[in-house]
């Protein structure tokens, strides 16, 4: 059998992941198995174990494109802002239809919300995983702080406010905006975003 080229190696890895990623979406960690991942991927098992070392390797795969394209900051956007202006920017990435992940490449936002979830739900028993969402959260928590600093700098949000406790609060309004997009359906994003604006505008 010849042997992959790298850029061949990389793209079947690509479409290991994508799979993976479908079917932790439509059926979640525990009920996916390799054999289930191989065939939504139109693999052989063995394949799939060729370029993962089990379903593991997998879920911290997803888990993390999930957490980086749901709640990463985009570093062009980086400057002062406003509770209201960060919260609606943010809530607006999880209308629906494509995100691009890590490597981008365009990927359903459902898919990644899902993902999302389940990977919230193995923080509390996954000491590896949590670990990484932890470093991860104080990473975005970091720069939420310092753009609402600057934003007081340049007299936009109010002075009394602690930037450090708003980034928090911030982030708990989207983990929650995420969980109802996924639990409830919500689909008609724009109403909930502009009452988002009114509740956090001055």
């Amino acid at each position: 059998m010849p042997r992959l080229t790298e850029a061949r190696r990389v793209a079947r890895r690509t479409e290991i992941v994508a799979a993976a990623r479908r079917c932790f979406a439509r059926d979640g960690f525990h009920r996916t198995s390799m054999a289930d991942i191989a065939a939504e991927a139109g693999l052989s098992v063995g394949a799939a174990y060729r370029h993962f070392a089990g379903k593991e390797e997998l879920v911290l795969e997803i888990s993390g494109q999930a957490f980086h394209a749901l709640f990463g900051i985009d570093e062009s956007a980086a400057g002062p802002t406003t509770p209201a202006e960060f919260a609606t920017t943010a809530a607006e990435r999880f209308a629906p239809g494509a995100v691009r992940d890590v490597d981008g490449a365009e990927v359903p936002i459902d898919e990644l919300i899902r993902c999302g979830i389940e990977s919230w739900a193995e923080l509390v028993r996954h000491d590896g995983m949590r670990a990484r969402a932890i470093a991860g959260f104080d990473e975005v928590r970091g720069r939420i702080a310092e753009d609402l600093r600057r934003g007081q700098e340049d007299g936009l949000v109010r002075q009394g406010l602690d930037p450090e406790n708003a980034a928090r609060v911030l982030m708990a309004l989207l983990h929650g905006y995420v969980l109802q997009c996924a639990a409830f359906e919500l689909t008609d994003t724009g109403p909930f975003v502009e009452a988002m604006r009114d509740l956090l505008s001055p």
